[in-house]
């Protein structure tokens, strides 16, 4: 019998509490009722599996392609150089079987323990009886060995370009992940000790939190990863005042409302990212960055995007300039009486504010007098960990679904980057959700992370082609409003901050996207943190500090080589900056104007209802 530990500091009365006979009893009459809602939840999940969607195969996963030139590359390897080969598979077999005689000779001693254990640490085994149950030990070690042994086997194949072999890397590890002892219930002591202490009652919770999750996403298993009901935006998020003061089919514009007597003459426009919501700068007051700069004394505007349907099918990225980013800055300077306004751009739509600037060079246009780049992607050369989705094995999936549908359907954005990030977004949640029967948290960010959005099916395509796999704006030139533009083409003072682990926007290509743009005012900083928190890194946290270094001449990695470290929040370095931008101060200015009537209160209306 496994030795089990109670680990939760309040325990729920059950039956080894009681005497022998009345435990039994009640034993017997608490199965009994869990056996008919397993018999009724059965019903349920039969009916709903039967509903999903159908994927196609090259949203799946990636071409079988990739996997034959890696067997055919192994194969070469082992007639060429067998003796590497068999060299790594000794050394893998010698480890398991040493592992093995440990554990039985601890056995033939009597001794009921674990093995000496030198397997790294690793999250996802923090429990203490796969420390401590020899069991569980033996399982954990074992499998470590195996998964060491998959990435040996994958670095011994010398045949393929970098690129397959980073691809290969990632699709092994995901298998390697997906097989983990952790994501089984009679290999993961965490969960077996839950449901001997709740008699059962956390696996039938938990398969209920399964049925749950499939009937809201119409039978697409999709892991509830924080509790819907705990966030209202407006009420709890997104609760910075303001107004809509303008609307058309592409996007609302919200003006917050001043919170100081006297505001920079410049106003500010941000423009988030359309794959999510804005309110990702608008969480809690206190981790809020819309609140903060409107604190600091600028007049803020922030652009919340439509979340098209198929009805948007051929919505391009001249669209969203024309429409979207250039009729927003029409707007503010009328609102405001200005001829300049600044401007930010977060993630993809910093990569289109780039685009915006560089046709806005073109003809001559001076509206914007400086721009902010969040975690933005100019340079595609370098695609970072995302790159394994955008070869043409996803993209003509992706590409092929959208005709079909006329949009690339959230489901399938959230799906590739939960991926990223599998052990975090995927398999721990599943593990707490559907083995454990626990409730979803209550946690702002992640309520953000699963309220996504759709992509028009014109403008993802020429995205994905034109820019991520063709690069063309940082070489030959990308074809938009009528104009090819290039990064050359920026020319504004400009300040990119972008972030030391983002898994989305690696920071060396940042880095040298903004090194290519012409404008001869540049500012690098590079936040500590990966794609949002070290975007959202309120000064008040002190938790992530930042790097800066006025030499962007070099190399990414001698940049930061030479970079000085400081403590804390990027977010007050910009702000001085920002200032330095915005010229005088003037009245606080209230939002709209008579041309420009309030429309609604923010968070306005495309946030919530779409």
């Amino acid at each position: 019998m496994l030795h089990v530990q109670h680990t939760h500091k309040e325990v729920k009365m059950t039956t080894n509490d009681l005497e022998p006979q009345e435990a039994a009893g009640q034993n017997v009459a608490k199965l009994e009722a869990n056996l008919a809602r397993v018999e009724e939840l059965t019903q349920r999940l039969l009916k709903v599996m039967g509903q999903g969607r159908t994927v196609a195969p090259s949203l799946q996963g990636p071409s079988q392609e990739l996997y034959v030139k890696a067997a055919t590359g192994y194969m070469t390897e082992m007639m060429h150089n067998p003796a590497k080969l068999i060299e790594h598979q000794l050394e893998f077999w010698g480890k398991s079987v040493k592992h093995y005689v440990e554990a039985q000779h601890l056995l033939a001693q009597g001794k009921l323990e674990a093995p000496t254990d030198e397997t790294p640490k690793d999250r996802r085994f923090s429990h203490e009886l796969w420390e401590t149950n020899p069991y569980f030990n033996f399982i954990k070690q074992q499998y470590m060995l195996n998964a060491a042994a998959v990435q040996q086997a994958v670095e011994d194949i010398d045949t393929l370009d970098s690129e397959e072999k980073k691809r290969l890397r990632y699709f092994s590890q995901q298998l390697v992940d997906m097989i983990s002892p952790t994501n089984f219930l009679p290999t993961n002591p965490e969960a077996l000790a839950l449901a001997a202490e709740t008699e059962g009652e956390s696996l039938v919770a938990g398969l209920e939190n399964m049925i749950a999750d499939l009937e809201a996403n119409d039978g697409d298993l999709v892991v509830t990863l924080a509790d819907k009901k705990a966030f209202k935006l407006g009420e709890n998020l997104a609760t910075t005042p303001g107004s809509v003061v303008f609307r058309n089919h592409m996007f609302e514009l919200i003006q917050y409302t001043p919170t100081t007597e006297k505001v920079y003459e410049t106003p500010l426009v941000i423009f988030p990212p359309w794959i999510n919501k804005f309110y990702i700068m608008d969480l809690k007051p206190q981790n809020s960055l819309i609140k903060w700069i409107v604190d600091q004394g600028y007049t803020v505007f922030v652009v919340s995007w439509v979340n098209p349907d198929a009805g948007y099918r051929e919505t391009s990225m001249t669209n969203y300039i024309e429409e979207g980013y250039l009729t927003a800055i029409k707007e503010v300077k009328e609102i405001c009486n200005v001829k300049k306004v600044n401007a930010v751009g977060y993630c993809i739509a910093g990569t289109t504010l780039s685009l915006t600037l560089a046709l806005m060079k073109q003809r001559k246009d001076t509206s914007i007098n400086s721009a902010t780049f969040f975690t933005t992607l100019t340079d595609f050369s370098d695609r970072g960990e995302v790159g394994v989705f955008l070869d043409n094995d996803f993209v003509d999936g992706i590409e092929s679904q959208v005709e079909e549908s006329g949009m690339l359907d959230s489901f399938f954005m959230s799906r590739t980057f939960s991926y990223l990030r599998s052990n975090d977004l995927i398999y721990g949640p599943a593990i707490k959700s559907y083995m454990m029967g626990q409730a979803p948290p209550a946690f702002d960010l992640l309520y953000w992370n699963g309220d996504g959005t759709n992509l028009p099916a014109r403008m993802a395509v020429e995205y994905l082609r034109g820019l991520c796999q063709d690069d063309k704006f940082a070489t030959d030139g990308f074809d938009v409003a009528g104009a090819t533009v290039r990064l050359k083409d920026v020319t504004v003072p400009l300040c990119a901050i972008a972030c030391e682990t983002d898994h989305i926007a690696a920071w060396k290509s940042s880095y040298t996207g903004i090194s290519k743009m012409g404008s001869k005012d540049k500012t690098f900083i590079l936040s500590e943190s990966g794609h949002i928190a070290g975007i959202i890194n309120p000064p008040s946290k002190k938790k992530y500090g930042h790097y800066t270094n006025p030499e962007l001449g070099l190399t990414a990695y001698d940049w930061l080589d030479a970079a000085d470290k400081h403590e804390g929040s990027w977010w007050p370095r910009w702000g001085t900056w920002l200032s330095k931008k915005s010229g005088k101060k003037v009245t606080a200015r209230a939002p709209g104007d008579d041309k420009h009537p309030v429309l609604a209160a923010a968070p306005g209306t495309y946030v919530v209802n779409n």
